[in-house]
């Protein structure tokens, strides 16, 4: 895997990623594009231990904008965009309209009169997007295994680069697709955040397994996957390396969790072989999720990677994918116990959701 990195106009940093070592054609950016916005501020609620990201500049990011003013296809004569070459494989850039800024700044003082309630900081941290393909009209599903390879070996390089920076405590690569889901962006992309905490999610997972070791000497991931392979129920796919099934307690109308049958703590710790086959069964899923309806499945694809330092050593780097479809004419709308209390509600038996993904084969 060649790297090949670039400045765009605004200062950002732009990287291409080919499969061979061939020198990549990149024009100059020569947009004249306005400043990088002042940093986002992270506000702590006490009440829930949790970081909430105040970016107003976000408000002005690009918006379902037409094919031919698409941002993430490569430039053309007299049509710049943020790809400054006519053709990529993998290009990964950072975010005009970021969540997240000023990388490695030292953080902010307190606002407010009561700093222990009243807290916020500079939101420090990196946003990149990640484009699968120059082809517009394509997505992940469409790509063949060397190019889906290509990806996942971007993920890993990204994860381990974003991973050593200052303040950095998470690295998070995920996917959106579908405007039923809220994507903004038509064209094959994902995003990767450099956190400056551990999410509440991943924070929950760790607090389970450490309850799980105090109780039985064991690891918590480890006897979750074995029991879901000893069951069968709700497996979708299983080879030498992986293994996807829909979870006993599936909140999404159609969610499935991938996992290496060996823990690894982060997609960079996969090994080859466990690489080769990610791209075949990754695939594999993304088209069985395609062909549940009629049209194309809108769904969120989110890895969990384990956070910086060594509480994260008995984590296990898995793939959560769900969709917010629950039949072909119908959504799932989150309920007010859900939105409000996080009180998940599921309208499909997790069962009969895996028995109809594995029944939908090529």
């Amino acid at each position: 895997m060649r790297k090949t990195s670039t400045r765009l106009a605004d200062g950002r940093e732009c990287i291409f990623y080919d499969r061979r070592p061939v020198r990549r054609s990149i024009q100059p950016d020569v947009r004249a594009l306005s400043s990088r916005p002042d940093a986002a501020r992270l506000r702590y609620d006490v009440a829930t231990g949790e970081w909430v990201v105040i970016a107003a500049h976000r408000q002005d990011r690009s918006f379902r904008p037409d094919t031919d003013d698409c941002p993430l296809c490569p430039s053309r004569p007299g049509v710049p965009t943020e790809i400054p070459a006519d053709d990529y494989e993998v290009v990964v850039f950072e975010n005009r309209y970021p969540a997240l800024t000023y990388l490695g700044a030292e953080p902010a003082g307190a606002d407010g009169v009561r700093p222990d309630l009243l807290h916020s900081t500079s939101a420090y941290g990196r946003c990149e997007i990640i484009c699968f393909a120059s082809q517009h009209d394509v997505s992940f599903a469409d790509l063949k295994p060397d190019a889906a390879r290509l990806v996942l070996d971007v993920w890993a390089d990204r994860t381990v680069e974003l991973a050593s920076m200052p303040g950095v405590a998470q690295v998070f690569c995920f996917e959106n697709r579908g405007p039923e889901i809220g994507v903004t962006q038509s064209h094959p992309h994902g995003q990767i955040y450099a956190l400056p905490f551990v999410t509440p999610r991943t924070a929950r997972m760790l607090a389970q397994a450490a309850d799980h070791e105090v109780t039985t000497g064991r690891n918590l991931f480890d006897d979750l996957l074995a029991a879901e392979r000893r069951d069968g129920a709700r497996v979708v796919i299983a080879d030498e390396h992986w293994t996807a099934f829909v979870p006993y307690a599936a909140r999404w109308p159609y969610e499935v969790h991938l996992y290496p049958n060996r823990r690894r703590r982060d997609l960079a710790g996969l090994d080859e072989a466990e690489r080769d086959s990610l791209a075949i069964v990754y695939l594999d899923l993304l088209a069985r999720f395609d062909r549940l309806f009629d049209s194309p499945t809108p769904y969120v694809s989110a890895w969990h990677q384990a956070p910086a330092g060594p509480a994260g050593d008995g984590f296990a780097t898995h793939l959560e994918i769900f969709t917010n479809r629950r039949s072909s004419a119908r959504l799932k709308y989150l309920a007010g116990t859900e939105a409000g209390m996080d009180v998940f509600s599921n309208d499909i038996v997790p069962e009969e959701a895996a028995k109809r993904l594995r029944d939908l084969t090529g």
